[in-house]
């Protein structure tokens, strides 16, 4: 068996959805599996919706999940170039060669005539498609002589170049997803290959670009699966072997019906894109993934399992599992609903699993933001304090603000509950004792049982009010670990606070 390639080919007509990434990451799962090489192709043949920086973005969320493909306009590689912009003269070839065979002809069409037939069609309550019924009858090389065809040419007049789509053929398909099944090319209208400005388009390119590139098999969205007759027989019109296809399910709203949209992100406020994103040609932007703070490996495990199941049915796997598990046959036919909430969970396993150290980089991000001066000791500790109370890494600091900001305001309700008419008594005592102790965990709750024993007020009555002093609310981890994060300093000063507020 040849070496397997497949390639990822998004258009920078705008930024990468995660259906995308997903299309990306079963990709490149499948390539690894079979010791194959893994492709970025950019696919920008329409010049007219390019979107700036879109092609950095999806270079930039590959890079963060993980996927980092063999050749790319970015690395290079034996089949360069990877963007199709620059493969004009490639395909001029190829146009040149597809024009000797009778699966193509020029089409001289204006557009003016065409919005004529289309008006036609629309006053008789039909739809114009140029088909095997009209182009016998058109401007075009099939009705016209050579010598009128030379004519127009000579006379620059503009022409595209069309695909005769065969009439009254069941043509067989396959697809590694969906089995064999066949279709009546009759139904179907004669495609344009290469525009009126030279410029192929995306079907003419992307059939030319797989097999030069020597793509073994296309894993590509289900929204391609009407195109697949037309690219299966542009193979069959130059001759060339034809590559497994393999078409994946859409990734369907929460609700279930009808695909994922930013529309969707937007209503529910969870992020459809990895990384966040701003279209300086409109204004538009999006939150991502990334800036949500979920971790790349949950973000990939997530979409990993929308459409496609282990052996084994296992939730948490790693990129090396996920390879070592992945087959296309297993990829579900139908679409997957997206679950928000799923989301979060794959999140929280991971932040559970994950070492407080690997968790460090991305709280050091979430201080930077806050101006909070790095401190790794106590940052590590903090976190591994606190990662089993949160779904996200920043909210670390939304559960652990107070180790670092001294409450200065107080939780009314809070207050309320704990302060009582002796309250400011036992703080005292307590500021008294805790003068003289060493400041570790063992010992202040060593401590602070042994006074509530000597008193006999009970527990609620002294962590309470040490609880508000320290925190500014009833909530937290352990007082004896809080004070000795916070230290004697700051744990009396804090105490002392609140003692004269009361």
């Amino acid at each position: 068996m040849s070496e397997i390639r497949v390639r990822f080919a998004p258009s920078p007509t705008g930024f990468l959805h995660i259906g995308g990434v997903r299309t990306a990451l079963y990709n490149y799962l499948f390539a690894k599996k079979h010791n194959g090489k893994f492709i970025l192709r950019i696919e920008d043949t329409d010049q007219a919706r390019f979107v700036e920086g879109a092609e950095q973005y999806v270079e930039e969320v590959l890079k963060w999940c993980g996927l980092e493909p063999e050749e790319s306009v970015e690395k290079g590689g034996d089949f360069a170039p990877y963007r199709q912009s620059e493969r004009k003269e490639i395909y001029q070839k190829y146009i040149t060669e597809i024009l000797k065979t009778e699966y193509a002809y020029l089409a001289f069409d204006t557009p003016e005539e065409l919005e004529k037939l289309r008006a036609v069609a629309e006053e008789q309550g039909k739809v114009f498609s140029y088909n095997h019924e009209v182009r016998n009858s058109l401007n075009n090389s099939l009705r016209l002589s050579p010598q009128e065809v030379e004519e127009k040419i000579c006379e620059g007049t503009p022409y595209a170049v069309r695909f005769k789509m065969p009439e009254q053929r069941i043509l067989p398909l396959q697809d590694i997803i969906r089995g064999k099944f066949s279709i009546d090319t009759s139904g179907f209208d004669d495609k344009v290959l290469v525009k009126t400005d030279g410029m192929p388009t995306y079907h003419f390119a992307n059939v030319v670009d797989d097999h030069t590139m020597k793509i073994t098999h296309v894993i590509r969205g289900e929204e391609w699966l009407a195109s697949l007759p037309l690219h299966v027989l542009l193979y069959e019109a130059f001759g060339w072997e034809v590559p497994q296809f393999a078409h994946l399910p859409l990734i369907l709203k929460p609700e279930g019906k009808g695909k994922l949209s930013k529309r969707d992100g937007d209503k529910f406020g969870f992020p459809v894109f990895p990384l966040a994103w701003q279209n300086k040609q409109d204004g538009t932007s999006s939150i991502g993934y990334r800036e949500e703070s979920y971790l790349p490996q949950a973000f990939v495990n997530m979409l990993a399992l929308l459409g496609w199941s282990p052996s084994d049915n296992k939730e948490i796997l790693s990129l090396e599992e996920m390879i070592q598990e992945f087959d296309l046959e297993k990829v579900h036919k139908s679409g997957a609903r997206f679950n928000p909430e799923k989301a979060k969970w794959f999140n929280h396993e991971y932040i559970l699993a994950a070492e407080p150290t690997e968790l460090l980089p991305f709280f050091q991000e979430v201080l930077k933001e806050k101006n909070i001066p790095i401190d790794e000791v106590k940052d590590l500790r903090i976190i591994s304090l606190l990662k089993e109370r949160v779904n996200f890494v920043k909210e670390i600091w939304d559960n652990g603000s107070f180790f670092w900001i001294r409450p200065l305001e107080y939780n009314e309700k809070s207050m309320k509950k704990a302060i009582k008419e002796d309250s400011k008594e036992v703080i005292n005592q307590l500021i008294t004792g805790f003068e003289s102790l060493n400041f570790d965990e063992k010992t202040l709750h060593d401590y602070i049982h042994d006074f509530v024993e000597k008193n006999g007020s009970g527990f609620g009555k002294v962590m309470q009010p040490l609880r508000i002093a320290l925190v500014g609310d009833l909530k937290g981890p352990d007082i004896p670990i809080i004070m000795e994060i916070l230290g004697k300093d700051e744990s009396l000063e804090r105490l002392k606070i609140l003692y004269s507020k009361i």
